[in-house]
């Protein structure tokens, strides 16, 4: 099983095709999506081709594809257009013998860990900055932003693959790779 990881999408059409372009290029299973999806947020700038209905429709079209958790500029209005839950603060996967938990960031992050076992791995998004960090045998991973990265990180998505996972910018090219 393949699975892409998208976060911050934050109502770009533009970036949310890109996001489906990757689904396709990578031959994905899933696409996990970290919240912040439709609404831009009121401290970031306006994303290239902002749409959140354009990206709503979009979305809704691999819906049975789609694992999403809440970003903390979702809300339930994003909810009532969108074919797949999204109000969850965090939604877990069982792959490979580890638990994949899957978050935003504006509650659950690397200064405020669920409790993991041995192996397991935390997604998020929220800060829009690439960050890996290895604690013991678990792993914290945040891929930036599709949309919005900060502090020079490219456009970015992820894909996990076995027991690697690749941080790639929005043209397919490898930022980071880890075996977990």
């Amino acid at each position: 099983m393949k699975i892409l990881f998208v976060s911050d999408i934050h109502g770009s059409l533009y970036y949310a095709r890109k996001g489906i372009e990757a689904l396709n290029n990578e031959e994905a299973d899933y696409i996990v999506l970290l919240g912040d999806l439709l609404y831009h947020g009121a401290r970031n700038p306006l994303p290239k081709d902002y749409n959140p209905g354009e990206v709503a429709n979009l979305l809704n079209k691999f819906a049975d594809k789609i694992i999403a958790v809440r970003g903390n500029c979702d809300s339930e209005v994003d909810q009532m257009v969108l074919d797949f839950p999204l109000m969850s603060d965090y939604s877990t996967i069982l792959y490979k013998g580890r638990r994949l938990f899957l978050t935003h960031g504006h509650v659950y992050n690397v200064d405020n860990l669920p409790k993991l076992g041995q192996a397991d791995v935390l997604f998020y998004g929220h800060t829009h900055i690439n960050r890996v960090i290895k604690k013991d045998n678990t792993y914290a991973i945040n891929l930036a932003s599709i949309t919005l990265p900060k502090e020079d990180n490219p456009h970015s998505y992820g894909v996990m693959k076995d027991n690697r996972f690749t941080i790639k910018d929005i043209e397919g090219k490898t930022i980071d790779e880890i075996t977990l």
